[in-house]
């Protein structure tokens, strides 16, 4: 695991406290520092991702420096952990304070990395959460842009069928217009693989992208870098060398505590193999489903088309060279590409996702405003592509739930002799603290291109020539698209979700979550990220309802 950018400031003062706190987080390769005697100005220099704070640090008071962390704009995230060797009272009184977490004396160093671990997530989240606020407010003028030159163009459309171009920043239309889970990896890839680029720049761009998921996944965890594997494998074999070297009664409670961590070994090796069983038998079962969306004004069914291409076959611009587009332009239909994951369920070709992957602009805000203005996006081609299917299978939308975030879309599998997923049929099958596996493309095209090489990436760019569909048709025909696999424990199970901690990213929109017997539980969703380290899933039960004849 690589911690070489989580960084912790350690404000304690008592010497062999500090030094603990100090072996537990840097064997756990976190850059840890104690220098906090400046206060302030030593949080700011350090930039540290968690604070550990003692109760009673000398020369500065606990509290004021708490409130000076929290009160600062550029500090605010920082997660703070105070240490509290007192009782209910004690701890309470810190959070009250405005800690993050509060860790009780003595403590265990295990239990010290997973609140650090926990706390970096949430830090994690809200870094996230601010970043898109900012982003939503620089984007806000062009969107109040692409509105008003959408309302000029009609008007003029009804005073005398005069045209009239609209200035659409691309990135603005990639944040509006991508559903929530996978906005942003959304605008990369539209921006990375556009339809109407071609050349030599395409493949400049397509191979920038490939670099970028490459890095991104040999910085991920992964299975055979398990974390708590591996930090379990060596307390076995410390525990193992204290246990030959006393003889003496110590070396009893030593079994104890071997005995223990076996048994966690056994958990995990038990686990592991049960998510391969999965992977072996329902892989080919999940499916990648990419959405094309096109623009329409609504009283009138015109398409929003670019004003114009150039000789290239790049769009016409303005004079700041933003891409010009009109509701009568001569160009081609301005297109946005999303993508989802879905799982067949029937012999008929039915497969379960999210309303909101089937419907990308369901219960988005952002697209609300443009909707009153009557311009309203339209599916204008929707494809699944299976594991060791060569090309793509075309589906519409079967059924929407009216009380959750299902759909189910239908396509024609004959001849392809996929294995229809078996779903669970009591909500039994989800019990809280039980091990899950999901199966979904949470990355969209990221992790596929992390698993092209360089050769591979060429010749799919020369050949598809920019056209996302034909990347697509490309990656189906070498079979390279398969999904991944993230593992975790249910944590809650609630009337209209199942809550559940993953380990790695989370999956994919619409994907299968799938309990230790092999069964789909549940149907990945990716509406809510306010919490930290959780993923939510609806219970399988409300896509059966949509399922029976």
């Amino acid at each position: 695991m690589d911690h070489k950018a989580e960084k912790v400031l350690i404000v304690e003062p008592e010497d062999s406290l500090r030094e603990d706190i100090v072996a537990a987080l840097s064997e756990a390769g976190y850059r840890v520092s104690t220098d906090y005697r400046e206060g302030m100005k030593a949080v700011l220099a350090f930039e540290p991702d968690v604070v550990i704070l003692g109760a009673d640090p000398p020369q500065l008071d606990c509290c004021d420096l708490l409130s000076e962390i929290k009160g600062s704009e550029h500090t605010r995230n920082i997660r703070v952990v105070m240490v509290s060797p007192g009782g209910p009272a004690e701890r309470t009184r810190g959070l009250d304070l405005g800690a993050d977490d509060i860790l009780s004396l003595p403590f265990d160093p295990q239990e010290l990395r997973s609140r650090v671990r926990s706390q970096l997530r949430n830090k994690s989240i809200a870094d996230e959460s601010e970043e898109r606020f900012h982003l939503a407010e620089s984007n806000r003028s062009a969107t109040q842009q692409v509105v008003t030159a959408v309302n000029e163009e009609r008007r003029t459309l009804r005073v005398g069928g005069l045209a009239t171009a609209a200035v659409l920043v691309v990135a603005a239309l990639a944040f509006l217009f991508s559903y929530r889970r996978t906005q942003e990896q959304n605008t990369r890839v539209y921006a990375a693989i556009t339809r109407l680029q071609a050349g030599v720049l395409t493949q400049q761009q397509l191979m920038e992208r490939s670099r970028r998921a490459l890095q991104d996944r040999d910085h991920g965890p992964s299975p055979a870098s398990d974390p708590q594997k591996l930090e379990l494998q060596k307390k076995s074999a410390d525990l193992r060398s204290e246990i030959a070297i006393d003889k003496t009664e110590n070396a009893s409670a030593l079994q104890i505590q071997l005995a223990a961590v076996e048994n966690r070994l056994a958990k995990i090796e038990t686990e592991g193999k049960f998510a391969e069983r999965i992977i072996q038998a329902y892989e080919p079962s999940v499916c990648l489903i990419h959405v094309v969306l096109a623009f329409r004004e609504h009283t009138t069914g015109s398409r929003l088309r670019y004003a114009g291409v150039t000789s290239s076959g790049e769009p016409a611009t303005d004079e700041h060279n933003n891409p010009l587009v009109s509701l009568t332009g001569s160009g081609p239909e301005v297109h946005l590409d999303v993508f989802g994951t879905g799982f067949l369920v029937s012999d008929t070709g039915r497969i379960l996702t999210n309303h909101h992957v089937a419907e990308p602009w369901w219960e988005n805000d952002d697209l609300k405003e443009m909707l009153d203005q009557g311009v309203e996006p339209v599916i204008a081609e929707m494809t699944a592509y299976f594991p060791g299917v060569p090309n793509g299978i075309a589906v519409n939308t079967e059924k929407i739930s009216p009380a959750a975030d299902v759909a189910v879309v239908k396509g024609n599998i004959s001849g392809l002799r996929i294995k229809q997923i078996i779903l669970a049929d009591s909500r039994r099958s989800a019990v809280s603290g039980g091990p899950v596996v999901l199966l979904g493309y949470p990355t969209a095209l990221d992790a596929i291109l992390a698993r092209a090489g360089t050769e591979t990436l060429q010749s799919i760019a020369t050949a598809s020539k920019g056209d996302p569909k034909q990347v697509m048709e490309e990656l189906a025909r070498r079979n390279l698209i398969r999904p991944t696999t993230t593992q975790g424990h249910i944590g809650a199970v609630l009337p209209d979700k199942i809550v559940y901690d993953a380990q790695t990213t989370s999956g994919g929109s619409g994907g299968p979550l799938f309990n230790n017997e092999g069964k789909v539980i549940g149907i990945n969703f990716a509406m809510v990220r306010e919490f930290g380290g959780s993923n939510f899933a609806i219970p399988v039960a409300y896509g059966q309802s949509m399922l029976r004849p």
